[in-house]
């Protein structure tokens, strides 16, 4: 062997474990090739947004107990998997209100979506279209009922808190008809505003107030401070000009809630809504099995349980503790979506497995969202369905009909 052959093997070895990818021009795409799971959507958002608006997404209700627990509820289970049941084929679609998804999950109401992107609702709702699964817009929604189905053919649904003015109500109700929205989520956990405290601390507003905390804030966070001076003002589009306060001046939440929503809501108003509404209906707030059983028997279409992602009332039950329960106490009479903690596609799996139809999830598109804007939430639908298909094939699920309480321990 010549002295060059020697040289040569060492360096061909080199050569063949010495492999550079190419350089990704595209900001967007390199933040996201970072991001492997939810958790790591949050961080990203929390180093773009500013500290006011990440907490506003983030925070919760006191000592925040109840959002740490709604998520610790899902980590508390185990599998018992099965092996050897060929899951070559592993078919994650199911059924939400009578359509077919591709996988169990639909996209949670989140109000003031704007703060964490431009495009904000427009923006979740195309990415929830390409995904296949519902998007529920708030009333307290920063694109209005119009705009969104204009940037979507995908299943929508309409999220209504209720306003002391009712007539206001059965506008919005019927402008989401004659907008082709799918079902009415009525949002029934809010009789008043829940104190959260990270707001509180930092004087937060909506939209945010220009003050010194916030030139300072703002120029640490340029590209979110130049997107929203470059962007129409953020407001409450679908109240804008029917009541005396549509967000475009800044207002303290608690003060809205107080002086436009209606306490004395109650199951009466359930038959109006009835009355005025011909789809769906979901009832989003259940926090006891008691309650649950009222909606079955009223013919409510589904339950959504949820404690509002641990924002109002903390030390609230976990919505995935409620699951079994309550479907054993109405049975098939309702479908039940658990609403609150779903970070990954593996807690979707716990909860079909406890009895549940189908998840919610908001928090986690909105970190998505504050994280790389559209493609962020695209890139958090894909991971949370792939998790749901690979979870199944680990436990031996090989369809959505197969997922059931033998395969957990714990619900």
């Amino acid at each position: 062997m010549t002295v060059l052959e020697q040289l040569r093997k060492p360096l061909d070895s080199l050569r063949s474990v010495l492999q550079f990818k190419p350089i990704e021009t595209d900001a967007v795409a390199r933040r996201l090739a970072r991001c492997a799971n939810v958790a790591d959507l949050r961080a990203v958002a929390k180093r773009r947004l500013p500290r006011g608006v990440f907490d506003y997404i983030d925070g919760a209700a006191e000592d925040e107990v109840t959002l740490t627990a709604n998520s610790r509820a899902f980590q508390d289970i185990t599998f018992r998997p099965r092996v050897l049941r060929d899951v070559g084929v592993v078919d994650t679609t199911s059924t939400l209100l009578g359509t077919t998804v591709p996988f169990p999950l639909a996209l949670a109401p989140t109000g003031f979506t704007r703060i964490a992107d431009p495009a904000g609702e427009l923006a979740v709702a195309r990415a929830a279209a390409r995904a296949g699964v519902p998007y529920t817009l708030s009333t307290m929604g920063t694109q209005s009922i119009e705009a969104v189905r204009a940037a979507s053919a995908g299943r929508l649904w309409f999220q209504v808190y209720v306003w002391r003015d009712r007539g206001l109500v059965a506008d919005m109700v019927a402008r989401a008809a004659a907008a082709k929205y799918e079902a009415l989520v009525i949002t029934v956990d809010t009789a008043v505003l829940g104190r959260r405290e990270r707001d509180v601390r930092r004087g937060f507003s909506l939209p945010p107030k220009i003050g010194l905390g916030t030139l300072v804030d703002g120029a640490i966070h340029p590209s979110w401070t130049l997107d929203l001076l470059r962007h129409e003002p953020i407001r409450f589009a679908n109240v804008a000009g029917s009541t005396g306060l549509d967000g475009t001046s800044a207002v303290s939440l608690s003060e809205y809630v107080a002086t436009q929503f209606d306490p004395s809501l109650s199951w009466r108003d359930i038959e109006w809504f009835r009355s005025i509404w011909s789809g769906p209906i979901v009832i989003k707030g259940i926090q006891t099995v008691q309650d649950a059983v009222i909606a079955a028997d009223l013919g409510i279409e589904a339950v959504a349980l949820s404690n509002h992602g641990g924002r109002q009332l903390d030390h609230a039950p976990t919505p995935f503790s409620l699951i079994a329960p309550v479907v054993d106490a109405i049975g098939d009479r309702a479908e039940v979506i658990c609403d609150g903690g779903v970070r990954r596609g593996s807690d979707i799996v716990k909860a079909l497995a406890a009895g549940a139809t189908a998840c919610m999830a908001g928090r986690a598109y909105l970190y998505a969202l504050g994280a790389a804007g559209e493609r962020g939430v695209d890139r958090c639908l894909t991971m949370l369905n792939d998790d749901v298909k690979r979870t199944m094939a680990l436990i031996g699920a090989t369809d959505v009909a197969g997922v059931d309480r033998t395969l957990i321990n714990g619900a």
